[in-house]
């Protein structure tokens, strides 16, 4: 099954339509389990998706979450940290049980046992039902950068220079940077029976292009996602300026 593109014309409508589908998702299964990501790109569909809460009822009281990624060394308390990140951003402003959410402990002084958790954590609740997405600039989707093995599990992963650079607009300066995160693997993502990618930007449009029209490549690791059986990326115009065919 080929992936689903989407292009919205810019980034409040590429937002829009991941919280409809999201929200619907919701509604379909009350108990859904959804696998989150943190970064700028996702920041417009958690808004709204509080918005759908607080004005339309959007009920999270059943939902389970589980985020895909955590910088090791921060403490959940850090401005940077994922945790802190979603706790912000969505958590704390819908009525999901905190209890219910999940993200890697960046503190963890037995990081191999944190990771083996974690996946037996997602396997208890009965799997993904919904993973949502990011994409980087070098192709990574959570922190699996280029050359991860297709077969990777969550693990501790070192940042490429690349994402370093991305990332370092979050922080006082690059120094501050941390230089490994804990990532869900990418096995572990493809085994979410829905995906769905936000891209937002020029910055993101050769790597956009690369994962949906490229060979599939470890080098480029979002193109694995043109073998799962039901992927949608939605993005903007400036995102897909770079792909060949056009969707909406």
């Amino acid at each position: 099954m080929p992936i689903k593109v989407f292009v919205a014309k810019d980034y409040d409508e590429m937002s829009k339509r991941a919280a409809k589908l999201i929200a619907d998702s919701i509604k379909n299964k009350p108990n859904i389990i959804l696998g989150l990501a943190t970064g700028g790109t996702p920041v417009g569909c958690y808004k709204e998706l509080i918005r759908m809460h607080k004005e339309e009822g959007l009920d999270f009281s059943k939902v389970v979450s589980f985020n895909l990624d955590e910088y090791v060394g921060l403490p959940s308390t850090h401005p940077q940290s994922y945790r802190y990140f979603m706790d912000e951003n969505l958590f704390r402003h819908v009525n999901i049980k905190m209890e219910n959410t999940h993200v890697p402990d960046g503190l963890s002084d037995n990081p191999e046992k944190t990771c083996k958790e974690f996946e037996e954590a997602i396997k208890r609740a009965g799997g993904i039902d919904l993973q949502l997405l990011g994409i980087g600039s070098n192709g990574h989707i959570a922190f699996n950068e280029p050359g991860s093995p297709f077969n990777s599990r969550t693990r501790v992963v070192s940042l490429s220079e690349q994402t370093i650079k991305d990332n370092a607009r979050f922080f006082k300066s690059i120094d501050e940077v941390p230089r490994q995160a804990i990532s869900m693997g990418i096995e572990t993502i493809m085994e979410a029976r829905e995906i769905v990618l936000l891209a937002s930007g020029e910055g993101k449009a050769d790597a956009v292009a690369k994962s949906l029209e490229g060979p599939i490549t470890t080098e480029v690791p979002a193109s694995v996602l043109q073998k799962h059986p039901n992927c949608t990326f939605i993005l903007d115009e400036a995102s897909a300026s770079k792909l060949t065919r056009k969707a909406r």
